[in-house]
């Protein structure tokens, strides 16, 4: 009886969708909206990274309420409770600056914007762009010019951007190599890549606290790591004092890297050649 009763109500499955006015899908579109500028914001800063680890508690939490572990529910429950006023003042300058876009922004523009395919008018970051990268960086490497590339990768990095001038031009070993020429204009600071154009250069990065970092290293390699610990952006160092390249990935730095190493890591971090990474991981390497 129990069993004709759910499949009568199966078989009666328009009764299950409520009745819906206009006003009804504003509200859905209008939710939808929110809930695809909050994902983006979260993409874009070292947001995701926390984000991931309270969605790991959060399911923590299910998991000893569900097994009853009083104690870790307890523990976690008073964690929690205070949770969001932590994610508040942690992320309080994001939050500014969102704010501050938000007040700047279209908002007419925000519904087509959310069904963008999302590609830009950069093309996409090949074989061809790395060999442009390496030739550069060892070539200014040999005459001690000193160069900051940033590689963007999934974490925007528009807020560095913005520090910069914009250059907007196609990868090559020409055109770094003039950018970081002595005595120019733009020599200062750092180039940013996204895609296979550089889009701006004299861009001003965060610096890195971590006392780790080998005391020989100055300004331009504590750049390098301090922007690779708030994004996952990766990074080429060339020294300016003894003409080593560098690479800067998740907070840590492989230095003194032969062209062949450097093509392979920009392969791995930047194209996915997972068979490679077993070898030539970036990941634990000491700051020394």
């Amino acid at each position: 009886m129990a069993l004709q009763e759910f499949f009568s109500q199966v078989s009666n499955w328009r009764s299950w969708i409520p009745e819906m006015g206009m006003i009804d899908i504003l509200e859905i579109l209008i939710i939808a909206v929110v809930i695809y500028e909050i994902m983006l914001w979260v993409q874009s800063t070292r947001a995701w990274r926390l984000l991931r680890g309270f969605v790991f508690l959060v399911l923590l939490y299910l998991l000893a309420s569900l097994l009853q572990m009083t104690t870790i529910t307890w523990i976690l429950d008073r964690t929690l409770n205070i949770g969001l006023l932590a994610l508040i003042i942690l992320f309080q300058p994001e939050l500014r600056k969102a704010l501050e876009q938000l007040g700047r922004q279209n908002m007419l523009a925000l519904v087509p914007g959310m069904f963008a395919s999302g590609k830009g008018k950069e093309g996409a970051f090949d074989d061809k762009v790395i060999s442009e990268l390496v030739a550069a960086s060892f070539d200014m490497g040999k005459v001690r010019t000193g160069a900051l590339i940033v590689i963007e990768r999934f974490n925007s990095l528009s807020e560095y951007e913005k520090t910069g001038i914009p250059v907007d031009g196609l990868v090559s070993r020409a055109l770094l190599i003039n950018i970081f020429e002595h005595n120019t204009p733009l020599h200062d600071g750092a180039v940013l890549i996204r895609g296979n154009r550089v889009v701006s250069a004299t861009c001003y990065l965060p610096l890195s606290d971590n006392m780790a970092i080998s005391k020989d290293l100055g300004t331009r390699h504590r750049a390098g790591v301090g922007i690779s610990e708030v994004s996952d952006s990766v990074t080429i160092i060339v020294s300016e004092e003894t003409g080593a390249v560098s690479l800067a990935f998740e907070g840590n730095l492989k230095r003194r890297l032969s062209p062949d190493e450097l093509r392979t890591q920009l392969g791995v971090l930047m194209l996915g050649r997972s068979d490679e990474r077993k070898t030539h991981g970036l990941k634990g390497r000491l700051l020394k």
